[in-house]
């Protein structure tokens, strides 16, 4: 999981390519180097390797690590491809032409739109590189132009400092500690809870454009 500044909204751009074979045209997101974009079947195999492949991959130390984690074949990876391709809501996050994790939401309650969104990033060699902290900040951008959300908000664990430094980097508040609700590793960790309101969002965008 990276960390780095926030990114200045001038340097966000949203592209459109060409339409997909099966679906409509792809949206990009991007800053720099990094962009974000939907899933296509052709990932698979690297989404593969980086997340699924191995038993006990690295990234999971950090990722909530108290939840089991379960190797398995590519062919059964594969077989669900349609809750990993072309969604909304689990895009792709690419360094350079190189996907290195994947940024996701998922409903806590839609009808109140509210949604906890995440980020993984699979490789160390992208950790506390600045890209988690950009990447976050274009899923943020498309979560809030997209959906008629008044929050966005992401729950992590008190052992994962990368991730509470990224959502401090990008003006979030902690909004709940449930204390020592977490067990790894034979200790007690704290659940962090981290939000802001599309109002906070925008005005901070705003000292971005000068």
């Amino acid at each position: 999981m990276g960390c780095g500044e926030i990114m200045e909204e001038r340097n966000l751009k949203v592209l459109t390519a060409k339409p997909l074979m099966r679906r409509q045209a792809l949206t990009i997101y991007e800053n720099d180097n990094l962009r974000i974009r939907p899933v296509t079947e052709r990932d698979l195999p690297r989404l593969w390797e980086l997340s699924a492949k191995e038993e006990a991959p690295e990234w999971k130390k950090w990722d909530a690590p108290y939840y089991e984690h379960t190797a398995m074949s590519f062919e059964k990876y594969a077989a669900n491809k349609d809750n990993l391709v072309h969604r909304d809501d689990f895009w792709a996050i690419e360094v350079n032409g190189e996907l290195i994790g994947t940024v996701s939401y998922y409903w806590e309650h839609k009808p109140s739109y509210w949604l906890e969104m995440g980020i993984v990033i699979y490789h160390p060699d992208y950790w506390s590189g600045g890209y988690g902290t950009r990447a976050l900040a274009l899923w943020i951008n498309k979560l809030f132009g997209s959906l008629p959300l008044v929050r966005v908000g992401f729950t992590t664990w008190s052992g994962n400092h990368r991730m509470i430094r990224v959502g401090e980097k990008l003006g979030f508040t902690m909004e709940a500690r449930l204390r020592k609700c977490r067990l790894y590793n034979g200790v007690f960790y704290d659940s962090i809870r981290m939000g802001m309101l599309r109002e906070e969002w925008e005005e901070r965008q705003g000292k971005y454009k000068g």
